[in-house]
């Protein structure tokens, strides 16, 4: 989490001092040097703004702490918003910080807290299954991966941190949907974010989705690589909502059908231990349904 930045209008200046001090002891850096670090030094600062305590900031309140005029602030988060750095949030209009973040800092994340939450249970799920485990996280549209404990196996499925799954057949992806509404999961379909499988009615996956929820994990058994199974399952805060979701993933030569029910169980007690720290109602994810 960005530190929260402490006189940024000082800095700045003292920074543009540095800069002509220096000037007059060593070589003048070019025109197009000079601006390059200066941009990079105020999105680093406006950045800085998103704190823990003041995680949404608008436009006026970033540009009187940067000291910067409103509409440069504004063309810069209009940036920041497409490559995912900032986004919008929805009931106030204002910026947060976005999941694009991960996938720039996904080799720190390891040395966040965050990770402690989650760790114990997917290095014990990953060493009872001996397969990967990993956490995700939901962007809207895609989820990401934010943590992981690689199997021992020498043949294993594994993805850099900040991985994103986009297709609606991805186990977690499916457990996203699961947990919308149905009419917004049906308006997210429809509009291809993510879209249906392909030659799969709408309806059809909305009824697959209502049996992910029911069973209490998703499965992806070869439908998006023939050569990987995924077994995915929700993971709630202290409210009850789903925050994140572990992730199970295997070769799919390793994983017979037959084994898919044990897998799952597996999964969803590991996502209910990280709930259960989390503050989760009852201290508790849903239970995996049991199979006939």
């Amino acid at each position: 989490m960005p530190r929260r930045a402490t006189g940024p209008v000082v800095d700045i200046q003292r920074a543009r001092r540095g800069a002509a001090d220096d000037g007059s002891r060593q070589e003048q850096p070019s025109g197009s040097e000079s601006r390059g670090a200066s941009v990079i030094l105020t999105v680093i600062h406006v950045l800085r703004c998103f704190t823990t305590e003041e995680p949404l900031q608008g436009v006026t309140e970033i540009a009187a702490k940067v000291g910067l005029h409103k509409s440069s602030v504004s063309r810069l988060l209009a940036t920041l918003e497409q490559e995912e750095i900032v986004e919008r949030d929805d009931a106030s209009r204002k910026f947060r910080l976005g999941l694009g973040l991960i996938s720039v800092a996904g080799p720190l994340l390891a040395n966040l807290d965050v990770r402690r939450v989650c760790l114990p249970s997917l290095q014990s799920l990953s060493s009872s299954t001996g397969e990967t485990a990993a956490l995700v996280v939901w962007s809207g549209a895609e989820a990401v991966t934010v943590e992981q404990v690689a199997s021992a196996q020498q043949v294993k499925h594994t993805n850099p941190l900040g991985t994103r799954y986009g297709t609606a057949l991805s186990a977690s992806v499916q457990v996203f949907l699961a947990e919308l509404p149905t009419e917004t999961a049906r308006a997210q379909l429809e509009g291809g974010m993510p879209g249906p499988p392909e030659g799969v009615d709408v309806q059809v996956f909305l009824d697959r989705l209502a049996g992910c929820a029911r069973r209490g994990y998703a499965v992806n058994y070869g439908e998006t690589s023939a050569e990987e199974v995924g077994i995915a399952a929700a993971v709630r805060d202290h409210r009850g909502e789903v925050v994140a979701a572990v992730l199970l993933a295997a070769p799919l030569y390793r994983i017979r059908e037959t084994q898919v029910p044990e897998l799952g169980a597996a999964c969803v007690a590991a996502a209910a231990a990280i709930s259960s720290r989390l503050g989760a109602p009852n201290g508790r994810a849903p239970q995996a349904a049991p199979t006939s």
